[in-house]
């Protein structure tokens, strides 16, 4: 069916969410970090929802397929269907006493009338009646029909049976109305009239387009509109509205123990009683069933109070829109697909919030993509060089934010540098200062202390210069652990994220600086900035620092400028490799891989670099390990958690850019 969309004038209460393509990438950060997949980020933030910049809860799809997984339960626990034949039976049951009470009254008459030709007459009549009471069926359309033939001794039974019948054809009625189409809510017999008249129009209808000729539906519209409120647009979608009908009492049907549906559909037949009415809407069913395919859903009805057919019908009705809003929101695997889900449904089943949630996720990708930030490539969304920019600032910005700010403080560089390099801010001038001059401030401040007009009169306290740092290069391989334990004890997300900071940190603030990426697990490989967001763990034994230290070292061989590694991990070293380029592998770490792993330090020592270790979950055994290596080395060793692991290497890394500053 079309999606449809609804207006209304803005009264300022019609609010939104506030999200770009930064809150985006922000809010799927952990899971792209996790996964290196940002279609695969995208599903997860589809399921688990997110919270916009003005702190409002952006559903996710699980907590909508909850909610209406509680709707269903609500509804089953409304009511029992033994309301639509408990009311007959009781009042049939009234009728047979009723009935009981005028045959015996009759006969008590006849016996007082002092005539005894006329009580044995009455006395045999009595017993007649009394035991054609007595065998009526069990079941409600066998008592209808043995009534029906009835001889009844009492008016007032006699009177109340057919208004019973009435009603029951009543119900008939509108119960087959219900079935076909929700714009009649009482139904006589001139209303079931023309619902054969347009059952009949309708086949007809169906019959020309079959036909290639123009269905004629704004004629049928026009004669039969007020059997369809909701006005469909299109032949399609009215022959879509009525199949829903119809499969809601066909769940009605099939949520009735076998008895109670044999019997109401006897019943229904009995009422009605009108061939060609059958045959027109037989014939409209079949041509349903071949369009729109779907069983009945049964429900398991288990409330307290009995339901009448049309709070029957209704349930019904909602539940199967539950059923299917359930299926596509399941179904729905890329924001582009939850954008096809007409959001007047789930705002009619679920609420303002949950559409406005929906239409809010249903965008994540088409902001990602018209901001730059991602790309599609042979059907899969991939970072841009803008997008890795973004979410590099935003690990960025999420490490610093738990920096304390005195901690922080420690570690700035306490004086400016006398070098070429600006960094565009300005200071006052003070006695010693290079006189670097930045007119614009400088003639700024001599007009806010004087005011305006001509001359211009500056005196040494209006002078501002400008700000500047030293030149100077430092070169570092950020070495990460991907070995399976990494993930298993959480540690893989925090390691990455730092990466990802300290290559946003370092590109936009120390351009000239060189950062070389390392992954290890079993072997050890490159990794580009560009492969960064997309690496991940290995489902793989092996921890070769021998290999990693190896690959950073002649990485740093081609760099100038003071050089460190740093090496995130969190287990002992546990494979290396062999002469003949095979891996070799044990746990416990084999004697010759510690001394290979070592041998590694020590040529990483003699040129010059520096290698400060982050031990996450540290063992006595890897401790041990890290203390021999350091004392080799004589850089440092940080052993920390996964929540302060990017706060430590931040705070590390910016350290030895002070110190290379000082030095220089």
């Amino acid at each position: 069916m079309a999606s449809r969309f609804t207006y209304s004038r803005w009264d300022g209460t019609q609010t939104g969410f506030s999200m770009d393509a930064e809150d985006v990438l922000s809010a799927v950060s952990d899971d792209l970090m996790r996964h290196g997949n940002i279609d695969q980020a995208l599903r997860a933030l589809m399921r688990e929802g997110m919270e916009d910049r003005d702190g409002r809860r952006v559903e996710g799809l699980r907590e909508m397929l909850e909610r209406l997984r509680q709707r269903r339960r609500e509804l089953e626990e409304s009511g029992n269907l033994d309301g639509i034949w408990s009311e007959i039976a009781d009042a049939l049951a009234d009728i047979v006493a009723e009935e009981r009470l005028g045959i015996d009254n009759e006969a008590a008459a006849a016996e007082n009338s002092g005539d005894e030709r006329r009580a044995a007459a009455a006395r045999e009549k009595a017993a007649e009646r009394h035991l054609g009471l007595d065998l009526l069926p069990d079941d409600l359309p066998g008592q209808v029909k043995s009534l029906q033939a009835h001889d009844f001794a009492s008016p007032e039974a006699e009177r109340r049976f057919e208004e019973l019948m009435e009603k029951l054809r009543q119900q008939a009625m509108q119960q087959f109305v219900d079935a076909m189409s929700e714009g009649m809510k009482a139904a006589g017999p001139e209303d079931l009239a023309r619902m054969k008249e347009m059952l009949a129009a309708l086949n007809e209808m169906i019959d020309r387009r079959e036909r290639g000729e123009d269905p004629g539906f704004e004629e049928f519209m026009e004669e039969f509109g007020d059997f369809f409120p909701d006005r469909p647009r299109d032949l399609d979608e009215l022959l879509a509205q009525m199949a829903a009908r119809q499969q809601a009492m066909r769940s009605l049907m099939a949520s009735m123990s076998p008895e109670q549906r044999a019997q109401l559909e006897e019943l229904s037949r009995q009422m009605l009683g009108d061939m060609d009415l059958e045959w027109q809407a037989g014939r409209l069913a079949e041509r349903l069933d071949s369009m729109f395919p779907g069983g009945a859903m049964p429900a398991d009805f288990r409330g307290e109070m009995p339901l009448d057919m049309g709070e029957a019908m209704d349930a019904l009705a909602e539940m199967r829109e539950l059923s299917q809003l359930e299926g596509m929101l399941r179904s729905a695997d890329t924001p582009a697909q939850l954008a096809e889900i007409d959001p007047e449904q789930v705002r009619r089943r679920l609420g303002e919030e949950a559409a406005r949630s929906l239409e809010t996720l249903a965008e994540a990708s088409r902001l990602l993509e018209e901001s730059g930030h991602v790309r599609r490539r042979e059907g899969k969304l991939e970072l841009t060089p803008k997008g890795l920019r973004a979410v590099g600032n935003a690990s960025l910005r999420e490490l610093f934010s738990r920096l304390d700010k005195d901690r922080f403080g420690q570690h700035r560089i306490p004086r400016e540098g006398t070098g070429h390099e600006r960094n565009y801010e300005t200071k006052p001038w003070e006695h010693g200062d290079p006189f670097r001059l930045d007119l614009h401030r400088t003639v700024h401040n001599a007009v806010a202390r004087s005011g305006a007009g001509t001359p211009v009169r500056l005196s040494p306290e209006d002078f501002e210069i400008e700000r500047t740092e030293h030149v100077t290069r430092s070169s570092t391989v950020l070495m990460i652990d991907l070995s399976l334990s990494m993930e298993l004890r959480g540690n893989f997300v925090p390691a990455k994220k730092v990466a990802v900071a300290l290559h946003s940190l370092i590109s936009s603030r120390f351009p000239r600086d060189y950062l070389g990426l390392v992954g290890f697990s079993e072997t050890a490989f490159p990794i580009t900035p560009e492969e960064l967001p997309e690496s991940s763990w290995d489902y793989v034994q092996g921890t070769n620092m021998q290999q990693a230290l190896m690959l950073a070292r002649r990485m740093l061989s081609r760099q100038s400028g003071s050089k460190q590694i740093i090496m995130i991990t969190d287990g002992e070293p546990t494979a290396h490799m062999t002469p003949s380029g095979r891996v070799y592998f044990n746990y416990p770490p084999a004697r010759e891989t510690l001394e290979l792993t070592l041998a590694e330090v020590m040529r990483c020592t003699k040129d010059d670099i520096r290698i400060n270790t982050f031990v996450l979950d540290a063992t006595p055994a890897l401790r041990r390990f890290i203390e021999q290596m350091t004392g080799i080395n004589r850089g440092r060793a940080f052993f920390t958690t996964k929540e302060e692991l990017g706060s430590f290497v931040l705070v590390d890394f910016l350290e030895h850019r002070r110190r290379t500053s000082r030095t220089r």
